[in-house]
């Protein structure tokens, strides 16, 4: 379905050019960029501020080290390999469990070492970074997701994207992982993007590839019971990479960790701009209204303002409500 710029604009939807001059340009200080950039340094820094990151096992610079991959991963039933300055996912090996001589990943395939030490190897030689640099693998510890997404995604761990402005949570959408991302949470490459209500953490409305869905495509369940705990610490958790970084526009990705609730995965300098697609509404009147707000607020009371003025109803309990009368009715 086609539409025209005037209804976009009524909508409130912005694009590209206004996100990179009117936000990023004016709000993000360009020598702050390498904070966010590499992921590496994004963890050692949200450690200082005392942001719970998933456990560091260890990095890997060189290729000699890379030869030294199995001592790195003995102990370990399962990890993330992911590159320092990698972006939309890609580089990322996710091990579930290790059998013997063998690295299982999440679909089930099996990989050998040599298979783990060969992508390590891609990565320092920047086959996954921005620009082609060469760069530093990063593994870690699994994250121990909340059981209770697991009808939600697909061989992946959900995760939640939270649009910060000015310290200000704007705008928030869980991406679940399917089998056409291949487990990965990637709208582009067919995840499906759930907004999220700031004032609640309960889904609104859901999304894949362009067109909306209520449901999972894999496991077949609806998404309007959906709802995100520990919510209101979620948003402080993202609000805080203000003061963290700096950075007036931000993109903030977490997860919800069984044992330690919400962690920081990585920060964006230059979000995406499918979270609007997702809740069905564009980014700048709200983005408006926070240019308005006098500065000096703390994260307690940023979070609290935009609760107060963000809510949201759920277009899927809509959706649920009609299918149950279609039951009925039967």
């Amino acid at each position: 379905m086609w539409t025209t710029p005037g209804k976009l604009r009524a909508k409130g939807i912005i694009g590209m050019n206004r996100r990179n001059i009117r936000y990023i340009g004016r709000y993000n200080d360009r020598r702050l960029y390498p904070l966010v950039d590499d992921k590496l340094q994004t963890k050692l820094l949200a450690q200082r501020y005392d942001i719970t990151t998933p456990a560091l096992i260890g990095t890997v610079s060189t290729q000699f080290g890379v030869k030294h991959i199995r001592d790195m991963l003995d102990g370990h039933s399962g990890f993330v390999i992911k590159p320092a300055k990698g972006s939309g996912g890609k580089g990322i090996l996710v091990i579930e469990r290790v059998e013997g001589q063998h690295y299982i990943k999440p679909s089930g395939a099996h990989l050998t070492l040599k298979d783990v030490e060969r992508h390590v190897s891609n990565i320092l030689s920047g086959l996954y970074s921005l620009g082609g640099s060469p760069d530093v693998a990063i593994i870690e510890g699994l994250i121990n997701f909340d059981e209770t997404f697991n009808e939600y995604t697909y061989e992946g761990v959900p995760d939640i994207r939270v649009i910060v402005f000015k310290g200000y949570p704007v705008m928030a959408m869980m991406r679940l992982s399917t089998a056409a991302s291949d487990g990965k949470a990637n709208l582009h490459q067919g995840a499906v993007g759930v907004g999220i209500d700031i004032a609640s953490g309960q889904a609104i409305r859901g999304v894949q590839f362009d067109c909306s869905r209520h449901d999972h495509p894999d496991t077949g369940h609806e998404l309007a019971s959906l709802r995100i705990a520990n919510w209101h610490t979620l948003l402080k958790l993202a609000a805080s990479c203000y003061e963290m970084t700096s950075l007036g526009y931000l993109g903030t990705d977490m997860v919800l960790d069984r044992d330690h609730g919400p962690m920081l995965l990585e920060l964006n300098a230059r979000p995406g701009l499918a979270i609007q697609m997702a809740n069905g509404e564009g980014l700048r009147n709200r983005l408006d209204l926070i240019e308005q707000q006098p500065g000096g607020l703390d994260v307690e009371q940023r979070v609290d303002f935009a609760q107060q003025h963000f809510a949201r109803r759920s277009e899927l309990d809509a959706v649920r409500a009609a299918a149950s009368v279609q039951t009925a009715s039967a």
